[in-house]
C-alpha cells in the first residue's frame, strides 16, 4: 500500500468513525470498550487494505459488529459482569454542545433503560437487533457475522425485539416535559415534600443503583412510589450539588460536589410521571467515565 492509500484509508475510516463508534456502544453498553472495538476495526482495515470492498461503510459496520460480538461472548466466559446490579455506561451531555462524535451517539440515541434490557439479551441476539433495528444492516450481511442463515437472523432479531418491547417503557418526546418532571422531583426532594414526590412517581416506579463495589451488597432495586419517595427525601442534601442533563438523550443529572462527578441519574419520563431512576454511583466506573462527561470536554 502506497503512502497515498494509506493516508486515503485513514481519511475515508475518520469519516466512519462516529458511526462505528455509535454501533459499538449501543451494542457492549462501555464507552472504553466501543472505543477499543474502533480501534480494532481500523487496524483490521489498516491491515487488509479493503481494494476490493465496494461498500466500505458496510464493511466496517460489519467487523466492528463482529469484534463486539467477540466481546460479548469473552465477557460472558469470563463471567467479568457483576452478579450484583451492573448500569451501562450512561452516555452524558449538556446543552452546551457537543463534538460529531458525540452527536452521532445521541443521534436516535438509546435510553439507560433500554441499555439495561439490551445488557440482558444473549450476545447474537443483541447484535441482531441492535445492526438491524437501530443500523438498517440486512440480515444477510447479519448472518454472516453470527455464522447462521439470514433467516436464522432473523429470528434472532425478532426473539429480541420481543423481549426489548415487551419490557422496555417509551420514555415521553416532550424533553421539555421530561426536564419538568425531573426538577419538580428534585424541588420535593429538597423540600422533603413526601406527597409532591408520590404525585410524580409512577406507581410502579423502579429504581436501579449501581453503587459499585463498596458498601458491599448495597446496589440494589427498588420499586413503588412511597418507597422512591422515602429515599428520594433521604438524599435532600445533595440537591445543591445537581446539574441538570441529557443521560442518553432523555432528562436527567449529574450530582457533582465540587466539580466532580459522584452520582449520575437517568429518569425515564411517560405519561407525566417518572416510570424508571437508573443511578450510577460506582465511584471506580465514575473515575473512569471522568474523560466522558460534559464538564471535561
Amino acid at each position: 500500500m502506497s503512502v497515498d492509500d494509506a493516508e486515503w484509508l485513514a481519511w475515508r475510516f475518520q469519516q466512519d468513525r462516529a458511526h462505528l463508534r455509535a454501533v459499538a456502544y449501543r451494542m457492549l453498553g462501555s464507552l472504553s470498550e466501543a472505543d477499543d472495538a474502533v480501534q480494532e476495526t481500523w487496524l483490521r482495515l489498516s491491515r487488509s487494505g479493503a481494494d476490493e470492498v465496494e461498500n466500505l461503510t458496510g464493511w466496517l459496520t460489519t467487523v466492528t459488529g463482529r469484534v463486539c460480538l467477540d466481546m460479548l461472548r469473552s465477557r460472558t466466559a469470563r463471567r467479568e459482569e457483576p452478579l450484583d446490579l451492573h448500569l451501562p455506561d450512561p452516555l452524558v451531555s449538556s446543552d452546551a454542545g457537543t463534538d460529531p462524535e458525540q452527536q452521532a451517539l445521541l443521534a436516535d440515541a438509546v435510553g439507560l433503560a433500554l441499555q439495561v434490557i439490551l445488557a440482558e439479551l444473549a450476545p447474537a441476539e443483541r447484535l441482531a437487533f441492535v445492526l438491524h433495528d437501530m443500523f438498517a444492516v440486512p440480515y444477510d450481511q447479519i448472518a454472516a457475522i453470527v455464522d447462521r442463515s439470514p433467516n436464522a437472523a432473523r429470528l434472532l432479531a425478532s426473539r429480541a425485539r420481543r423481549r426489548v418491547q415487551g419490557a422496555a417503557a417509551v420514555p415521553d418526546a416532550d424533553l421539555a416535559g421530561q426536564r419538568k418532571a425531573v426538577e419538580a422531583f428534585f424541588a420535593a426532594s429538597r423540600t422533603g415534600d413526601l406527597g409532591a414526590l408520590v404525585a410524580l412517581l409512577d406507581p410502579d416506579v423502579v429504581v436501579r443503583a449501581d453503587l459499585g463495589a463498596a458498601p458491599a451488597g448495597a446496589s440494589r432495586q427498588l420499586r413503588g412510589a412511597a418507597a422512591v419517595a422515602q429515599q428520594a427525601v433521604m438524599f435532600a442534601r445533595l440537591a445543591p450539588f445537581v446539574r441538570p442533563a441529557l443521560v442518553n438523550g432523555t432528562a436527567g443529572a449529574i450530582v457533582a460536589p465540587g466539580g466532580k462527578a459522584t452520582t449520575i441519574m437517568a429518569f425515564t419520563v411517560r405519561n407525566s410521571k417518572i416510570t424508571e431512576i437508573d443511578i450510577l454511583a460506582d465511584p471506580t466506573r465514575l473515575r473512569q467515565l471522568d474523560r466522558y462527561l460534559p464538564h471535561s470536554r
